[in-house]
């Protein structure tokens, strides 16, 4: 095969102001190259952005896919007050907007739909809502269900100014420290506008029912940030047909950047892999 990765940076007109995204797919160098065989949209989590996920969509690529993710709104390149949140409905929405733009790309192709964290609360939003349009649905340490610190931030009068322990992502000290250097990524307080707008997305995620399609849920078991305890609650809701759950031993919570990074994209790939062929009337 003769082609090469290539990423490129777009916007698109969000509920708040333009929204930063990228594209990553290859670039065929001739008409017997490989084309993508599927779709990727990656929504990223709480105060980082798009660019934290880029060795997973060189990876999706290899496989064959066209990747596409933005900046959510106050978060990374795109506009909006830093990690004010209000209402998360609107966000879904803008994230359709992605969605439209990689369809008008790559119309026909399967689509798969990976959320972390945060993102994975939304992304279980927009399949509640869009679930129709999507092949599968991945959830990496999602925020759904109960969520403790949520709870705990919400009750108190003044919420503290202390960032997140760069030991609570990855057992790798590296992504600590790169997450500590990186200034796309959010280290001030939360919100409390953001913190009502989690909880009511929860709510409405609780009264949505279950999601149509496939789904995973994988989550690390040494996740301080985002406990699996608190997310299994809402597991029963949300799984539908032919779902499934993986946990890591001695994962922290950015699964995609732990010290068995390559085993979780491999568990994901082979997921993708098994509904496209289903999809495809293969199996």
């Amino acid at each position: 095969m003769s082609a090469t990765l290539e990423a490129t940076d777009f916007t698109l007109p969000g509920h708040a102001g333009d929204l930063q995204a990228r594209r990553w797919q290859t670039t065929p160098h001739d008409q017997n190259s490989a084309r993508p065989r599927y779709l990727v949209l990656l929504c990223h989590g709480y105060g980082k952005h798009l660019g934290r996920y880029e060795w997973v969509a060189e990876r999706l690529v290899a496989d064959g896919a066209a990747v596409y993710a933005l900046d959510h709104v106050g978060h990374g390149r795109s506009a909006g007050e830093r990690v004010l949140i209000p209402d998360y409905e609107p966000v879904v929405e803008d994230f359709r907007r992605l969605h439209e733009e990689a369809l008008l790309q790559h119309a026909g192709l399967p689509v798969v739909l990976i959320g972390h964290s945060m993102g994975g609360m939304i992304a279980i939003r927009y399949a509640q809502l869009y679930g129709a349009e999507l092949t599968c649905t991945v959830l990496s340490g999602p925020v759904m269900g109960r969520w403790e610190a949520l709870e705990g931030l919400l009750a108190a009068q003044e919420i503290p100014d202390v960032p997140i322990d760069p030991d609570t992502l990855s057992r790798d000290p590296q992504v600590g420290a790169d997450y500590v250097a990186d200034p796309l990524v959010w280290h001030g307080p939360f919100k409390r506008e953001t913190l009502h707008g989690l909880r009511d997305c929860l709510t409405a995620i609780a009264a949505g029912g279950s999601l149509e399609g496939p789904v995973l849920w994988l989550h690390g078991e040494d996740d301080q940030l985002v406990p699996r305890a608190g997310s299994a609650n809402a597991w029963p809701v949300i799984r539908g047909d032919r779902s499934r759950a993986k946990s890591y031993p001695q994962a922290r919570h950015e699964i995609f950047n732990e010290t068995n990074r390559d085993e979780v994209l491999a568990d994901v790939i082979a997921f993708v892999h098994e509904n496209i062929a289903d999809l495809n009337g293969d199996r």
